[in-house]
C-alpha cells in the first residue's frame, strides 16, 4: 500500500520560505514521475511542479524561479522548498507520484492529505 505524507506546512510572512517535505511508503520515489498540487480558498487544484525520475524537474510559471522540487533517494523523501513567498501562495498543497502519462498530461494514482501553507503578515 503506498502512502504518501506531506509535512512541513505552516504560516510565513510574505517574503519568507518554507520547505515542504513528503514522505514515500510502498513506492520507490526515485523510480517515479511526482508532483506537487495546490488548492487554493474557492478555487480548483492546480500543478506547481513535477519531478522526473532523473532528477529534472518543471515549474509552473507562477512559482518558478521561487520553488525547487528536489528529492533525497536515501530517505524516500521529496521536498519542495519555497522562497519569497506570496500571499498567492496561500494553499493546501498536496504531494503526489505515481504518474502516468495520459493525453495532454501525467495522471497521479497516489496522493497525499495535503499540508496547509497560509503567507500573510
Amino acid at each position: 500500500q503506498v502512502q504518501l505524507v506531506e509535512s512541513g506546512g505552516g504560516l510565513v510572512e510574505p517574503g519568507g520560505s518554507l520547505k515542504l517535505s513528503c514522505t514515500a511508503s510502498g513506492t520507490q520515489l526515485s523510480r517515479s514521475v511526482m508532483a506537487w498540487y495546490r488548492q487554493l480558498p474557492g478555487k480548483q487544484r492546480e500543478l506547481v511542479a513535477t519531478l522526473l525520475p532523473g532528477g529534472g524537474a518543471d515549474y509552473r510559471p507562477f512559482v518558478k524561479g521561487r520553488f525547487v522540487f528536489f528529492r533525497d533517494d536515501a530517505k524516500n523523501t521529496a521536498y519542495l522548498q519555497m522562497f519569497r513567498l506570496e500571499s498567492e501562495d496561500t494553499a493546501v498543497y498536496y504531494c503526489t507520484a505515481g504518474g502516468t502519462w495520459k493525453d495532454s498530461g501525467y495522471e497521479y494514482p497516489y496522493w497525499g492529505r495535503g499540508t496547509q501553507v497560509t503567507v500573510s503578515s
